[in-house]
């Protein structure tokens, strides 16, 4: 093997949103590199269930559809929810979401990210054109707009007409780019595990507003949820700290005893919750996506399903460009990309901000407006399907990949 290898396309990082632009480049003609130091391993059915799962949207399961790698998501554990309900700590306020109402089969589903990973490296090792370089670290990163190179732990040095950056939040691609990032932290962590009530979940993913953030219990396959509870720092440090009957308690408490008592709960860990934005999703012969681009609060499970239309969209852009034989990694090209995206990730991102200011309080007359907005929403259905649908990704400028099954 040539210590120098040449490819189209350079993404670094194989994660959700990496394999899935992978993927979606799979019939474009281009030649395509993933580079990512952690195999992400597959999942047997015995196995505990992992931490960090994702509430993947319709959008987002057609996407994987069209890609072939939802039948694996299906094979291995997915746990599709029926019903969401959302009510506030501080009032009467509620909102509920029924999928029979909007005619689907389920709102969305809730998979473990090792899941989602597995089933999307299955199919994109069955491509000529895409290819896997992993386990292997990155040690450095020339970005050059006409020709950028990686050079890699094991020797080899990789050139890419365009380098993609899907490597998370502390993203090198960017850094590399020199593309500044806007952060604002929520001052508070989300703590995740999972738990295990005396009733079983319905099939419906609840959420709870409390003043100190809002709490979800998510549903798996076997009854059981993960939650992420938001929090600030220092109760987030607290909540880390409690004794496994302490925390059973308290979140019990927290949750108002809505699966009854909180029987056993498995490791938990802890994560910082920041909003991100790079001043730049693109460079000549450059593009982030996913992370790397952007992050937002997870009250609305919408990080994940966000990355992916990120990707699937720059797929689109790069495919039409490199059939029409113009420059992919043109800044005019990649421009159409960014245009695409970044207003509907701006939205998202103010809006989860927004509603995390607005339900993260105790002030009077703030809980009176949103438990009164809860209440009203819920009561005018043509408003309440259309918030829906939306966040389904059901509406909305999406890529062909979200919007239909191929052929």
């Amino acid at each position: 093997m040539s210590d120098l290898q040449t490819f189209d396309l350079a993404i670094i990082g194989g994660g959700i949103v990496g394999l899935t632009l992978a993927n979606a480049l799979a019939t474009s003609g281009l030649q395509v590199a993933v580079i990512d130091a952690q195999p992400p391993g597959d999942i047997r059915p015995e196995d505990d269930y992992e931490l960090r799962v994702s509430a993947i949207s319709r959008a987002s399961q057609q996407v994987f559809t069209n890609l072939g790698a939802w039948s694996g998501m299906q094979a291995r554990r997915i746990s599709p929810f029926q019903h969401m309900h959302v009510w506030d700590a501080t009032g009467a306020g509620m909102i509920h979401f029924d999928a029979a109402e909007l005619g689907v089969d389920a709102l969305g589903h809730i998979i473990e990210n090792r899941v989602l990973q597995a089933a999307l490296l299955e199919q994109l090792q069955q491509q000529d054109n895409l290819h896997w370089l992993c386990p292997v670290s990155v040690t450095e990163i020339d970005y050059q707009p006409l020709q950028s190179r990686i050079r890699l732990d094991d020797g080899r040095t990789l050139q890419a007409r365009l380098l993609v950056g899907a490597d998370g939040a502390s993203s090198r691609v960017r850094e590399a780019a020199g593309i500044e990032l806007e952060k604002a932290p929520y001052h508070q962590k989300g703590v995740v595990c999972v738990v295990k009530s005396a009733k079983h979940h319905q099939d419906t993913a609840w959420q709870r507003f409390l003043p100190t953030g809002p709490l979800a219990f998510l549903p798996l396959p076997d009854g059981r949820c993960s939650i992420v509870w938001s929090a600030t720092d220092e109760e987030a440090d607290r909540l880390l700290a409690l004794s496994e009957a302490d925390f059973c308690r308290e979140l019990g408490e927290a949750f108002e005893y809505t699966l009854g008592e909180v029987i056993s709960v498995g490791p938990r860990a802890a994560f910082p919750l920041i909003r991100r934005h790079a001043e730049a999703y693109v460079k000549p012969g450059l593009a982030l996506v996913g992370d790397a681009a952007h992050t937002i609060h997870p009250l609305a499970g919408q990080g994940a399903n966000l990355g992916i239309l990120d990707a699937a969209s720059l797929a689109q852009v790069l495919s039409a460009a490199h059939r029409c034989k113009q420059d992919f990694a043109a800044q005019e090209t990649l421009r159409k990309f960014e245009r695409w995206r970044r207003g509907d990730n701006l939205l998202m991102m103010y809006s989860m901000s927004g509603f995390k200011n607005l339900f993260s309080n105790e002030q009077p007359a703030l809980s009176f407006v949103r438990n009164l907005g809860l209440s009203v929403v819920n009561q005018l259905g043509p408003v309440k399907h259309k918030f829906m649908r939306h966040a389904m990704g059901l509406e909305g400028d999406l890529p062909e990949l979200a919007k239909r099954v191929s052929g």
